[in-house]
């Protein structure tokens, strides 16, 4: 990061990839604070604005094509995602007229810097948790911002993306990314640890990332004491909120999962959220730790997450539709595909559950944790369906396919169905549906899984 560039300084900030979710949430953070914003998106065209793209230019951002008529000499600095290649014209224009570039995960330093903030760390649950903690601090009075890395349904309400907020208190809520190792760049005041599993690294270098992570915390460092790789970080760096039992000095207690629904207790304190699953509990469990070391007590924060809306496609309710419960979710690395069928099981005593890979080096590389993850969980009456790998555009060797998990799981006496073409997947499903079922839909990456997900419930 080049250390002349001051966030106080900057005047006009452009963003190549602004539709991106981490772009775009940077994005309206710079405007919140009063600066001048603009962007382009491979995605952007001048006969079409997609919904992004409308709601950029409705909190003030400038929208262009990525053809380098958007930048001038008037902009102070120009940030790039790890996407965007120097072939860009935007990219070349900004060299050519000197303009300084950095990372989007640089200026997100900048930002929390600037803050007290409290990262979010871990493999899975960052979204959520963030948005927990945010329901949290802004009921009780707070008037945190926050820049996640999913829209929060209760800021989508308002037609904002939902992915960003800027408030008038001391805190910053943010996610802190270990996929490209950006978590080191942040020094917060609270670091939270939820998890670590085999996602883009593997497990030794997401053990060094996040100890990184944990020696730059300036605070207070909570980890979850359920997940034993998590567990071997929880030397807190002022205080001792750490032992075998508990999570920081908090347990979570006496789940209860009716439907759409869980119930249990922090320390003894009831907790109701409309959402599902154990893991949720955990994320729960976090957020509510966090809130209470900065202040608020665990009777406030209850009250809080009883009014939680959700984050955008994590476990989110589609509808319910001749007895079929559809949900569609974001899931994406084998843990998470894993605890989504899991938490969709008390619903019905089916879960059909579709997925979408995303990338060919990440299935090659997770293929036996997926295989082996999901198997594990599915009950005799649970079905796994995977259409062809998503894939976004590059060099990638297609040496692998969505039917070889397929296969594997077979292998393994489960059931397994592969639908190459996702356009066809409800005539192949038709005759797997009963009177009293799940259908979850996971996938990440792919801009259009919203819009199939819709069109499934739609036609069921």
């Amino acid at each position: 990061m080049q250390q002349s560039i001051s966030l106080n300084n900057l005047q006009h900030v452009f963003f190549i990839g602004v539709a991106g979710t981490g772009m775009s949430a940077l994005a309206q953070y710079l405007v919140g604070i009063g600066k001048k914003v603009s962007g382009s998106d491979r995605y952007f065209t001048a006969h079409q604005q997609t919904d992004t793209q409308q709601k950029l230019i409705a909190a003030g951002i400038t929208c262009f094509e990525q053809n380098g008529s958007g930048i001038n000499a008037g902009i102070d600095l120009v940030v790039v995602s790890t996407a965007v290649e120097d072939t860009v014209p935007e990219v070349q224009q900004a060299l050519a007229l000197q303009i300084p570039i950095i990372k989007r995960s640089d200026l997100l330093a900048l930002i929390a810097a600037s803050k007290k903030t409290i990262a979010v760390g871990g493999t899975s649950g960052k979204s959520t948790t963030g948005g927990m903690l945010y329901e949290i601090l802004q009921f009780a009075g707070y008037e945190p911002s926050i820049i996640s890395g999913a829209g929060l349904v209760r800021i989508m309400q308002q037609g904002k993306i939902g992915n960003a907020m800027v408030g008038n208190g001391e805190w910053l809520i943010i996610e802190a990314d270990e996929s490209d190792g950006s978590i080191v760049k942040y020094h917060p005041e609270v670091g939270l640890l939820l998890n670590i599993d085999k996602d883009h690294q593997e497990i030794d270098e997401l053990i060094n990332i996040f100890s990184t992570y944990q020696q730059n915390t300036s605070s207070f460092f909570v980890t979850n004491q359920s997940h034993p790789l998590a567990k071997k970080l929880s030397i807190n760096i002022q205080h001792d909120f750490s032992s075998d039992e508990h999570t920081a000095g908090y347990k979570a207690t006496d789940l209860v999962q009716s439907g759409m629904h869980i119930t249990f207790k922090i320390n003894d304190v009831p907790f109701s959220l409309n959402t599902v699953g154990k893991h949720n509990m955990e994320n729960a469990l976090a957020a509510a730790t966090v809130a209470h070391l900065i202040g608020i007590d665990l009777s406030s924060a209850a009250a809080a997450l009883k009014q939680y809306e959700g984050i955008y496609r994590r476990h989110q309710l589609l509808g319910v539709k001749n007895g079929i419960t559809v949900i569609d979710d974001y899931a994406h690395n084998p843990a998470k595909c894993a605890a989504s069928i899991s938490a969709c099981q008390p619903i019905a005593p089916k879960v059909i559950a579709w997925f979408q890979p995303h990338g060919y080096g990440p299935t090659r590389f997770l293929r036996n944790d997926f295989v082996h993850e999901i198997a594990a969980v599915l009950r005799p009456t649970d079905e796994i369906w995977m259409s062809e790998i998503f894939y976004a555009g590059g060099t990638a060797v297609k040496d692998i396919s969505a039917s070889d998990l397929i296969n594997d799981i077979k292998q393994l006496g489960k059931q397994a169905f592969f639908v190459e073409d996702r356009n066809t997947l409800l005539n192949h499903m038709q005759p797997h549906f009963t009177e009293n079922c799940v259908l979850l839909l996971m996938g990440a990456r792919d801009p259009s899984l919203e819009d199939f997900s819709n069109s499934i419930f739609k036609n069921l």
